[in-house]
């Protein structure tokens, strides 16, 4: 890992979907990325494509938090919800 610090963060808000949608494209380089579930429903969250209730990496609770941990995983990350309402809120640095 370089031992330059980052300067800027990148977030965004991925509405929730009860079908497979992308939280973080893949990135040749990222230090960090978290996910704040702001949902009232289980998100499944998949290192790859196509997350579903059955095919996930990690569930975040309603009102959960995830940061994923080092080395950080740079490939695609999708999520999926057990029902559509809120939102992920997504940051990587």
């Amino acid at each position: 890992m370089s031992s330059l610090k980052p300067t800027t963060a990148t977030t965004a808000s991925v509405a929730s979907s009860a079908t497979n949608v992308t939280l973080f494209a893949a990135q040749a380089t990222v230090n960090v990325r978290a996910v704040y579930n702001d949902s009232t429903a289980v998100l499944y969250l998949k290192y790859g494509a196509t997350a579903s209730a059955t095919s996930y990496t990690v569930q975040i609770p309603a009102g959960g938090y995830y940061e994923f941990p080092q080395p950080t995983y740079g490939g695609r990350v999708d999520g999926i919800w057990a029902s559509a309402n809120g939102a992920a809120r997504v940051t990587s640095w």
